[in-house]
C-alpha cells in the first residue's frame, strides 16, 4: 500500500512512535455507539448496556464560553476535548492527531525533513530517544536510545505528547534546538543543529569472505522494495552469509516487515494478531524469498533501539530458526495500531490487537533477547571498525 498518496485509506501501522508523535460538536460516533440529543442540547452516548451522560462535558464548555475572560478559539477546543478523551485511554501508543500533526506524520514516510534525526516516542510515559538515526545530528550530538527528554528549548516535556515535543524538536535547517537529557542519573544538555535528514531505508555492501550486510534502518513505503533490490545484489555476487542490521530501526509498516521477513521465511507464521488473548488474524510468508535456504547462515543484530516491525522480523527469523539474533534486548513493542483519517485530515491512531512471534510469544514491553551477547560501541556504530559488525561477521565465517 501506498501510505502517503493512500493516506486517507485505514492502515496498519507498527512503531515506537516517530521522531515527528472530540468530539465533533455532539460527538464521535463509531462501532455501537449512537449519539442521542435530550432537550436543551445535552449528548449522552450509548454504550450499551452501559449509559454515559456527558452532561458534565457540555455544562463546562458552557461555563467556559460564559465565563472566561478572553477569545476562546472553539477549534482548538474541540481538538483538546477529542486528545483529552483519546488520552484517557491510558494507552501510550492511542492518540489523536491533528491536521497539521497529520502532516508531519505524513512527512516521516516522505523521506526528506528538516530536523535531528532521531526517533521519538514515549517510554514509561516520558518523552525518549528511541533511536537516533544513522550519520544525523542527533547521532553525531551523542544521543542515545532510552536517553529521557526532560526539556526542549527550555520547555518542559512532562505533559507534553510525542506531536507536540516533535513539532517543537523540528525546525528550520540550519538553526538550533537545545535539549536537555536525563541519562540515568546524569543530566545532560545538548544543542544540535538541524539539518535536512534525507535516508534510504535499507542500504547493502558485500563485506569480508562474501558476506553480504543488509542495513534496514525502518520500515518505511520503500523498505521492501529496496530489501529486494539488496537481495538481488547479493544474488548475483554469490554471498556466502547474510548480516541483518536494524539496531536502532525503531519500526514503521506492518506490512513491509512481513514481506521482509518473507524474504528469508520459506513457510509458516510471521506474526499473529490477537486482541483480547484471541487470535485475530495470522501474517503467513509468501514462499516466494529470495533466501529461505537454510545453507546460507544469517544474523541478524539488535539492540534496544530495535522495535515493533525490527521485532517482528528478528523474532520470525529467530523462531523459525532461519537466524541468530546478536546485540542486546531490544525494546519491546508488541502492539498494532490502526490509523484512521478523518474528513478534516486529522488521525486517530488506535491499538486494535498485540502481535506474538510465530512460537507465540509476547514481546511487549519484554523486548527480545539475543541468542549472543554483543555490547556495542556508541562511537563506532555502523562504523567500519563496529565491534558488533565484527563480532557477526566471524561467527558466520564459523558455519561456512
Amino acid at each position: 500500500m501506498n501510505f502517503v498518496n493512500n493516506y486517507k485509506k485505514v492502515l496498519q501501522y507498527l512503531s515506537v512512535v516517530l521522531l515527528c508523535f472530540t468530539f465533533y460538536g455532539v460527538g464521535w460516533v463509531s462501532g455501537q455507539e449512537r449519539l442521542h440529543l435530550s432537550r436543551g442540547f445535552i449528548p449522552k452516548i450509548s454504550l450499551s448496556p452501559i449509559e454515559t451522560d456527558f452532561s458534565m462535558f457540555w455544562k463546562v464548555y458552557e461555563d467556559l464560553q460564559n465565563k472566561y475572560d478572553g477569545k476562546l478559539d472553539k477549534q482548538k477546543l474541540l481538538y483538546g476535548a477529542i486528545t483529552g478523551m483519546v488520552n484517557a485511554a491510558g494507552d501510550q501508543y492511542t492518540y489523536f492527531m491533528t491536521p497539521e500533526e497529520s502532516k508531519q506524520f505524513e512527512d516521516e514516510f516522505a523521506g526528506s525533513i528538516s530536523g535531528i534525526g532521531a526517533e521519538v516516542g514515549m517510554k514509561a510515559n516520558r518523552i525518549s530517544i528511541i533511536a537516533p538515526l544513522p550519520d544525523s545530528p542527533a547521532q553525531k550530538a551523542g544521543l542515545k536510545p532510552n536517553d529521557i527528554i526532560d526539556a526542549i528549548n527550555d520547555f518542559e516535556t512532562t505533559d507534553m505528547t510525542v506531536d507536540q515535543a516533535v513539532e517543537k524538536i523540528r525546525g528550520q535547517e540550519g538553526t538550533a534546538v537545545k535539549l536537555k537529557i536525563i541519562r540515568g542519573t546524569e543530566n545532560l544538555t545538548f544543542n544540535i543543529t538541524r539539518e535536512i535528514i534525507e535516508i534510504k531505508s535499507v542500504s547493502w555492501i558485500i563485506k569480508d569472505n562474501n558476506i553480504g550486510y543488509l542495513h534496514i534502518k525502518k520500515f518505511s513505503e520503500d523498505t521492501a522494495k529496496l530489501t529486494d533490490e539488496g537481495l538481488d545484489f547479493f544474488k548475483s555476487k554469490n554471498v556466502k552469509g547474510i548480516v541483518i542490521d536494524m539496531r536502532n530501526n525503531p519500526g514503521g509498516l506492518l506490512d513491509k516487515s512481513i514481506d521482509v521477513s518473507s524474504q528469508f521465511i520459506k513457510s509458516g507464521n510471521i506474526l499473529i494478531e490477537k486482541n483480547e488473548g484471541k487470535v485475530t488474524q495470522s501474517h503467513k510468508a509468501s514462499g516466494l524469498g529470495k533466501y529461505t535456504d537454510p545453507s546460507v547462515p544469517i544474523v541478524v543484530l539488535v539492540n534496544e533501539g530495535s522495535a515493533s516491525a525490527a521485532e517482528i522480523v528478528a523474532g520470525a527469523l529467530s523462531d523459525h530458526k532461519r537466524a541468530t539474533l546478536m546485540g542486546k534486548k531490544t525494546f519491546g513493542k508488541g502492539s498494532v495500531q490502526e490509523l484512521i483519517t478523518y474528513g478534516d485530515s486529522s488521525i486517530l491512531r488506535v491499538t486494535t490487537a498485540h502481535w506474538y512471534t510465530p512460537n507465540d510469544k509476547s514481546i511487549n514491553e519484554r523486548g527480545l533477547t539475543p541468542d549472543i551477547d554483543v555490547a556495542g560501541d556508541d562511537a563506532t556504530i555502523f562504523e567500519e571498525n563496529d565491534p558488533v559488525i565484527k563480532k557477526a561477521l566471524e561467527f558466520i565465517k564459523t558455519k561456512l
